[in-house]
Parts: C-alpha cells; sequence; structure tokens
C-alpha cells in the first residue's frame, strides 16, 4: 500500500489525529479563557436506597442536564460525522446509526452509574454487556451497523487521552517508577510472545501480541493500538478485550483484598495494582480501596506505564513488518514501516507533548488539570461507544471458535501470573526499604 497526501483527511488514524486534537483544542480554550463551559455530560451516582447520592429524577429534571446531553451529542456525533463525510462513507446513513447507538452509551452510563453498581464495575463492563446482550440475543439491525466503528472511536479517544498523560509523572515517582512500569513490561510482552507462539503454538500471532499488549499495559488501550500495528482483525480485538476486561473486574475486586491480608504497604500494595490491573479507571478503584497512597502510587505507575503504549506500537509494528509478514527474506524499508504504524499514535505523543511541555510550563498544573477534567468526561464518551460497539459486534460462537481450544485464555492466565509475580518482585524491591530509600508521595 502506498502512502498518499489525501491519506491525511480520508484515513482513519490522521482523521482521529485532527478530530481528537478539535476537542482538545476546544477544551483547552473553553477552560484557559472561561468563555464558556465546555463539559460534556456525566452522571452523578444515583440510588433508589442511599440517602448520600443525587435522586436521579432531579438530575435529570434540570436545564443544565440537557444542555450538557445535546452539547455532548453535538461534539461526539458531530466529529465522527465529519470523519465520516471526509473518509467518503454515507452520512445518511451514519447519522441515525450513531444516534441510536449514542442512546445505548447513554443508558450504559446511567446503569453504570447507580450507587452500588458504581461501586464494583465500570461503565466499560456495562458497555460490553449490554453490546453482547443485543448482538447475541436479537441481533444487530443491518441499519445499526454503519455506527459500529470500534477503532475510530477509541483511536479518537486515545488521542484524546494522551494530553493526560503528562511527562511530570515520571519525575514524580523517579526511577522507581521507571523500574516497576519500563523494565517488567516489555518483558512480559516477550514472555507472552514465546508462551504462545512456542509453547501453545497458537497460529494468530497479531492475537498474541494484542493479548499480550493488553495484559502488560492498559488493557483495551494497548489491544487497539498494538493490534492495528500488527494487523488483528475485528474478532482478535473482541477476544482480548473481553478476556481483559473480565480478568480486569476480577482483579479490582480481589488483588486490595490480598494486598491487604498480606500486610503489604501502601505504597508497594498501590504500585502493584498500578502494574497488574489493565484498566486505568480500575486502578484508580482498586488503589483507593487501599487509601490515598496507595491511590497515588497506582496511578503514577499506570501513568507512566501509559506512557509506553506509543513505543510497543511501533516496535510491533517495526517486528510485524520485518520479522512476522515478511518472515525476514527480505529487506522492510521505511516506507513499509510507515504504513504499518498506527498514525494516531502520533497524535496521542503530540497531545502529551503539548500538555507536559507548553500548556503545563505556561498556564501551570491546575490549569492542565481543569483541561483534564473536562477532556476526561469526551474520552470516556469515544471509549464507552467503543465499548458498545465491540459487544454489538461480537458473536459468542465467533469468540469460542479463535479461542483455539481454550489456548488464547490460558496464555492470558500465564501471561497475567507472570506479570503479577514480576511486577511484585519490582516492587519489593525497589519500594520494600530494604536495597533502596522509600520515596514520599504528596
Amino acid at each position: 500500500m502506498k502512502n498518499k497526501i489525501s491519506d491525511l483527511w480520508k484515513k482513519e488514524d490522521w482523521l482521529a489525529v485532527w478530530l481528537g486534537f478539535a476537542v482538545i483544542i476546544i477544551a483547552c480554550a473553553a477552560v484557559l479563557t472561561k468563555a464558556f463551559d465546555f463539559s460534556a455530560l456525566k452522571f452523578s451516582t444515583w440510588s433508589l436506597g442511599e440517602a448520600q447520592t443525587a435522586s436521579l429524577g432531579s438530575q435529570i429534571a434540570t436545564w443544565a442536564f440537557w444542555r450538557k446531553l445535546l452539547l455532548t451529542l453535538a461534539v461526539v456525533g458531530g466529529i465522527f460525522t465529519i470523519g465520516v463525510k471526509l473518509s467518503g462513507e454515507s452520512i445518511r446513513k451514519f447519522v441515525p446509526a450513531f444516534i441510536a447507538l449514542f442512546v445505548i452509551a447513554l443508558v450504559v452510563r446511567l446503569i453504570s452509574a447507580e450507587y452500588t453498581l458504581n461501586r464494583y464495575l465500570e461503565w466499560a463492563f456495562w458497555a460490553l454487556l449490554v453490546g453482547l446482550l443485543i448482538a447475541n440475543t436479537v441481533g444487530v439491525p443491518a441499519w445499526l451497523r454503519p455506527a459500529i466503528r470500534t477503532e475510530f472511536y477509541i483511536k479518537t479517544g486515545l488521542v484524546i487521552m494522551g494530553f493526560s498523560v503528562l511527562f511530570s509523572n515520571i519525575a514524580k515517582f523517579g526511577l522507581y517508577g521507571l523500574g516497576i512500569a519500563w523494565i517488567v513490561t516489555p518483558i512480559v510482552i516477550i514472555f507472552m510472545w514465546w508462551l504462545g507462539t512456542r509453547v501453545f503454538k497458537i497460529n494468530n500471532k497479531p492475537l498474541i501480541i494484542t493479548l499480550a499488549s493488553a495484559t502488560s499495559v492498559c488493557g483495551t488501550s494497548a489491544a487497539i493500538a498494538t493490534g492495528a500495528a500488527a494487523g488483528a482483525k475485528k474478532n482478535d480485538l473482541s477476544i482480548a478485550v473481553s478476556i481483559s476486561i473480565i480478568f480486569t473486574i476480577l482483579m479490582m475486586v480481589f488483588e486490595p483484598m490480598i494486598i491487604r491480608a498480606c500486610n503489604m504497604s501502601p505504597i508497594m500494595g498501590g504500585s502493584l495494582i498500578g502494574g497488574t490491573v489493565d484498566s486505568t479507571g480500575a486502578v484508580v478503584v482498586a488503589g483507593t480501596a487501599l487509601g490515598p497512597e496507595a491511590q497515588q502510587a497506582a496511578v503514577l505507575v499506570k501513568s507512566i506505564q501509559n506512557i509506553l503504549i506509543g513505543f510497543i506500537a511501533f516496535a510491533v509494528a517495526l517486528f510485524f513488518a520485518k520479522y512476522v509478514d515478511n518472515s525476514g527474506n527480505a529487506s522492510v524499508g521505511a516506507g513499509e514501516i510507515w504504513t504499518r504504524f498506527p498514525k494516531f499514535i502520533i497524535g496521542f505523543f503530540a497531545a502529551s507533548m503539548i500538555a507536559s511541555f507548553l500548556i503545563q510550563p505556561v498556564f501551570g498544573s491546575d490549569s492542565v488539570g481543569a483541561i483534564n477534567k473536562v477532556l476526561d468526561q469526551y474520552k470516556n464518551w469515544c471509549f464507552v461507544l467503543a465499548f458498545c460497539s465491540i459487544g454489538l459486534d461480537t458473536n459468542f460462537k465467533e469468540i469460542i471458535k479463535n479461542m483455539q481450544g481454550g489456548k488464547v485464555l490460558w496464555l492470558y492466565v500465564t501471561g497475567q501470573l507472570f506479570n503479577i509475580a514480576l511486577t511484585f518482585f519490582a516492587v519489593w524491591l525497589l519500594l520494600s526499604g530494604k536495597f533502596f530509600p522509600i520515596p514520599v508521595l504528596g
């Protein structure tokens, strides 16, 4: 495939960059000038039986709710409609399908904000579950399919997410965070690649590397980036994401209990959670269960680990182009590697660099935090649309068929256990106080 100038406004990867940056620029302008409120819709925690939660009826009955709902639909729907138009596809088919998908996503956000459900399960789980139920019961109508664009939604969300990945986080935790996040991660990926190809002899190599990245970095985000670089199919992504979410839920609930039972220090427990629980949101929930210090350590480790997404995607694109798909028999030029490289990762890095070295030094950390508070919800809306799409596009029969007799599940379980053991060793080595002084977080 040849690269063309028109790719810049026709290809999904580049469109995700421009659309993601459009949201970032508007959010920055809104927060820094304080000229208008650009906040997206977010349900407050609600319940029928908990006095400390907001009433659902009181939320819906306000003008602020409907203003944010319409703004969210206009912004999210608008950018993706523009993307579909620029890519040369029919917006007449896309717009009604997208509105229906947005309604499904809205129901998911409503369900996940319920007090009890919100304490234990993230919206990602409910988005996937609702999509799966529809797809595997009544089925997905043909008119809805134009809106099922999993990768487009997640790629755009990842560009927006890049603004929150600050390089200053490395300085806060220094070599401790680097040792836990940057040394363990590539070792786990290499181990799972060897395990999948040599021990389990799984033929689907894009699935192996996608699952390895999801296990070792940050679940869905890393799976999308690496899967794009390796040429993974939709079913590969569905399998990797489904397994990752199921085990993320289990680890989010049980890992803090085990850490507390082992009498591990908060900073060690939080770092272990940050390095092993796949989803960033789940990391926050699990870290919070161990206290403020554990939560901060968990978020710092995960943030530092998230920076690796772009580097790993580039390495995978290079490796697959040179050795896997090419069999190593011929030289692979820079053009081929560039063609395979997921371009939205450039947007991810650019957003991170702008936030770290331009906005933060000029306007301060508080402004960056305020901007990220706005962007976080737009990122979440992109992701919930993606998770709903994954569920709607997933057929249990196809997943079982691609499990290769359970080998894929065993690959994840074995890889995750190895990840936990290696991360624990790194945490103990760096943060137990036996070899190095324990850092003070604050």
